[in-house]
């Protein structure tokens, strides 16, 4: 499905005729036909009418801040009332869509007489937000304990007060045909690329689509390959992480109803770097990271390497270890890519049907599920207990990368593997690693190398990419983002450390 416009198409002819003979009154009756929609005459001293949809307008606002200003005092024409009442932001029009697009956003509607085509729109939006709670998938033990919530305007709060600049730009489209969600795109002026920032909001501006309900939705549209299983914008719950990588001069994308942020350009180093890396000491910080990196590996070949090595390479097997695989597949009917894959899909199916339950449940359904299947598969003789306790790790492993999208990629990247090696074995499982690297050379975020400082090699931001090198050292910004403003700190300073003596 090709979401961008590549030419902005005109509505049909007879569209365009339903919506410029659209009348005030036949909009009133289109609103009217809502149950929510409510239509009040005032006529204590002075006769007016005011309608609004009771669903998105506070009543309590409505007798409050509305009705007591105007409600006893003559009033002559709309003038009047606009004059009367202590509020921002009322417009004065007889624009039926500007009318059509304010009321069914929480505008409340007033008019002198019923039949009048002009009106005034005051605004009195009612939102039901949840509170801000600690981030679920980005915990962290040390660190700040919020996380984004549903409101768009409390979490552009959430990051501003992190970033009280005046250079903090923040750039507001709507989308959606149906929905016209507010959709903000966020960057620091003067540090952030103009490059990055222009093909941001071009991408966003570009999408064609009916509803959008999630940012989601959005990294799917706006992403260079949309075919690629890797994700190229990292999607975040944490205010504090998209405060941070704003400093360093990318963009953050952000959807009204949607506590996740999306920040690009993004490199794949970034995928399996947690952002508690930041609030412990480098070197501690650094070993953790390489731990996971190695762990992402074990994920994704351990099962293939059994397979291969099984089927093609036995030579490759010590005299002492051979005698223990032969035992465990002494009695197995399948052979080894067969016994791998029931096994790789068990694991699956116990972690998806853990997603979807209720928390406890999931829990159980998790430990009980995979102990009682696992331990039932042995003793029935349908896999070996090395190989269960292969796939066990692997999928324990697979849990150490911290972006949930980038977990779901290893977890897929694990099958190609898997029929790699049972074609070809070892040399199998070098080709498929070549073709994905080739494909991870090709692929780009917001137009900028996605294996960088890999490649294109950038030795300066190699200080901050497979391990994490001390902050004093980091006195420049990333060099593949090109940012205006290069320098983060002056270095000489940052080393100095000066007693109170001195």
């Amino acid at each position: 499905m090709n979401f961008f416009k590549k030419k902005k198409k005109q509505p049909e002819p007879e569209q365009t005729q339903n919506r410029g003979s659209l009348t005030f009154q036949e909009l009133m009756q289109k609103l009217s036909a809502s149950a929510d929609f409510s239509t009040v005459k005032q006529s204590s001293v002075s006769t007016f009418y005011i309608s609004y949809f009771k669903t998105l307008v506070n009543p309590e606002f409505v007798h409050r801040d509305l009705l007591r200003y105007i409600t006893d005092i003559p009033l002559q024409d709309l003038d009047d009332i606009q004059k009367h009442l202590p509020l921002d932001d009322i417009t004065k029009t007889n624009d039926v869509h500007d009318i059509s697009n304010k009321v069914t956003e929480g505008y409340i509607l007033i008019q002198m007489n019923k039949e009048d085509t002009e009106c005034l729109l005051v605004p009195s939006l009612s939102t039901e937000n949840r509170q801000i709670s600690i981030p679920e998938t980005e915990f962290s033990v040390v660190g700040p304990k919020e996380a984004f919530v549903e409101s768009l305007d409390t979490n552009l709060n959430l990051i501003r007060k992190r970033l009280p600049i005046p250079e903090f730009t923040v750039k507001e489209v709507r989308v959606g045909k149906l929905t016209k969600t507010r959709v903000a795109i966020i960057y620091i002026d003067g540090i952030a690329d103009s490059e990055n920032v222009n093909t941001a909001i071009q991408r966003v501006n570009d999408i064609e689509y009916d509803h959008i309900v999630d940012s989601s939705y959005i990294n799917q549209m706006i992403s260079d390959n949309g075919n690629s299983p890797f994700p190229q914008l990292i999607d975040t719950e944490r205010p504090d992480r998209v405060a941070s990588v704003l400093a360093e001069g990318k963009i953050a994308i952000m959807a009204d109803g949607s506590p996740h942020a999306l920040t690009g350009p993004t490199t794949i180093v970034e995928f399996f770097s947690a952002f508690e890396d930041y609030f412990l000491n480098w070197v501690l910080a650094s070993t953790i990271r390489l731990i996971r990196l190695m762990g992402v590996m074990f994920s994704v070949l351990s099962s293939p390497l059994y397979v291969a090595v099984l089927t093609f390479h036995y030579e490759m097997i010590p005299e002492n270890l051979l005698a223990t695989l032969v035992a465990s597949r002494n009695d197995i009917p399948f052979p080894p890519i067969l016994e791998a894959i029931i096994l790789e899909l068990s694991i699956e199916l116990l972690r998806e049907a853990g997603a979807r339950l209720p928390t406890k449940v999931g829990q159980t359904i998790g430990i009980v599920g995979g102990i009682v299947i696992g331990t039932a598969a042995v003793q029935a003789g349908l896999t070996s207990n090395v190989l269960l306790i292969i796939v066990s790790l692997a999928a324990l492993a697979s849990f150490t990368t911290p972006v949930y999208q980038m977990s779901n990629t290893i977890r897929l990247l694990r099958f190609p593997f898997l029929l790699s090696a049972q074609f070809l074995g070892v040399l199998g499982v070098v080709i498929c690693f070549a073709f994905i690297l080739s494909h991870l050379l090709k692929l780009t975020s917001l137009g900028r190398p996605y294996i960088a400082p890999l490649y294109p090699l950038r030795t300066n931001d190699l200080k901050d990419a497979l391990i994490r090198m001390p902050f004093s050292s980091q006195n420049n910004r990333p060099i593949s983002l090109r940012t205006s403003d290069k320098k983060r700190m002056n270095k000489k300073r940052a080393t100095e450390k000066h007693d109170i003596e001195d």
